[in-house]
Formats: structure tokens, C-alpha cells, sequence
């Protein structure tokens, strides 16, 4: 059963992540431009707000292209530049700071979002789920630093590169690559992959307008009723 539930969790899992991801944003985009958006409650605690968001979004972009490099760049391409022991040293350095970077913004934010009221009216279960999995998903990769460290030769982040590099070419044996590695590794993978999962549901989408797409959507019409007085349209 153990090896059933590995095999699908770390072989087939990632395969129904990634079409959910990509159809389902692709959907979303068609059918509801109007809630393509992250949502703003900026005109509460800006300040509060203000810090948690420059703090995520500087140390999640970081770890995003650190990641999608790190993980999918054959060994082949750098290994006369930098190996495979030093690469993973930076990669614990590198990636240590921008997390706590990221973990410090990000739970400002979900701090904001929880012990304000009037936030936590605003917001949708979804809003606050998302906030919490990401929450997660730092400390268990904060937590994966350790573990590195009891491998400083690189070669547990040489078979994590080589399973994500599997599944991104369709080859085939990824999971048995991973069956031996550390807990953490899997779980940080795992959620990682469920992100992906859940990501077309919520405000994560407003990442693919990045943001020059969200230009190009019909006009948003908002009606703005005066205690006096006709109501008003504004197109944003």
C-alpha cells in the first residue's frame, strides 16, 4: 500500500497538479476575467500591508526562479562553472534568507488578514487557506535546511533536480528516484504540488498577468450610489 501511495503521490500527482494548473487557468481566464485579481484591502492597516506584501513578493519571486533554475537546469549545464556540492551551499544560503525574507512578509499578511475583523469579513475561505498553505510551505522548506546540511556533497538536490526534471519530460522511474529521501523533501514537494493544484481556485491567478495582461480586460463597471442623487458609473 506504502508504495502505491508513493508512487502515485510523486509519479502521477504531479501530472493532475499541472493540467489542473494550466487548464484551469486557462478557463478562468475565459469565463471570469472579472475576478482575475488579488483582491485589495489596502485601505486598511496600508502600513502593516504595505511591508508583509514587499517582503513576500521580493523573497517568493526569488524562490520561485531559484527553484524553477535550480531544479530544471541538467547538471550537464553547469557543472564546469559550479558543482553540485557548492550549488547546493549557495542554494541553502541563497534560499535561507529570501524565505525568511518571504516568511516575515508573508505572515504579516496572514496576521493582517486573521486579527483584523473588518479584513477578516472581507475575506473568502479560500483567501485565508491560500495564505496559510504558502505559511506552510516556507517553514517546511526553511525546514529542509538542516536536512541539506547533513548532505553537503549535493547529491540528495542532484535526485530531487532529476525527479522534477523527469516529470517535466515525461520519463519515466521519477518516484523510485525520491523513495529514499528524507520526509521533509517529500512533504515540502507534496504541498508544493498542491499549490499548483489549487492555484486557477483562488487570487494566486493574478500572477500570470504579471501584470501587463490585466490591462487588456473588459472594463470592470462599478455603481456608486450617493445618499443623494442618481448613481454613478465608474470603469476601472
Amino acid at each position: 500500500m506504502t508504495d502505491y501511495l508513493h508512487l502515485f503521490v510523486f509519479g502521477i500527482y504531479p501530472y493532475i497538479c499541472l493540467s489542473v494548473f494550466l487548464l484551469g487557468s486557462l478557463l478562468r481566464f475565459d469565463r471570469e476575467q472579472y475576478t482575475w485579481r488579488s483582491g485589495s484591502s489596502q485601505l486598511l492597516r496600508a502600513r502593516q500591508l504595505r511591508w508583509g506584501s514587499n517582503l513576500f513578493h521580493v523573497g517568493i519571486l526569488f524562490l520561485f526562479l531559484g527553484h524553477f533554475v535550480g531544479m530544471l537546469t541538467p547538471h550537464e549545464v553547469y557543472e564546469h562553472v559550479i558543482g553540485a556540492g557548492a550549488k547546493q551551499l549557495m542554494a541553502m544560503i541563497s534560499g535561507g534568507i529570501a524565505g525568511v525574507v518571504c516568511f516575515v512578509g508573508l505572515t504579516l499578511l496572514l496576521h493582517r488578514r486573521l486579527l483584523d475583523a473588518r479584513i477578516r469579513a472581507t475575506s473568502s475561505a479560500m483567501d485565508i487557506a491560500i495564505l496559510a498553505i504558502l505559511w506552510l510551505q516556507l517553514v517546511l522548506g526553511l525546514a529542509t535546511i538542516p536536512f541539506s546540511a547533513g548532505h553537503l556533497d549535493g547529491s540528495v538536490m542532484m535526485v530531487l533536480s532529476e525527479w522534477a526534471q523527469r516529470i517535466v519530460t515525461f520519463r519515466g522511474g521519477a518516484a523510485d528516484l525520491i523513495r529514499d529521501v528524507d520526509w521533509v523533501f517529500k512533504a515540502h514537494m507534496f504541498l508544493g504540488l498542491t499549490i499548483f493544484l489549487i492555484f486557477p481556485f483562488g487570487r494566486l491567478v493574478h500572477i500570470w498577468s504579471a501584470p501587463v495582461w490585466y490591462v487588456f480586460r473588459p472594463y470592470q463597471v462599478v455603481r456608486k450610489r450617493g445618499a443623494r442623487g442618481p448613481s454613478r458609473e465608474v470603469r476601472t
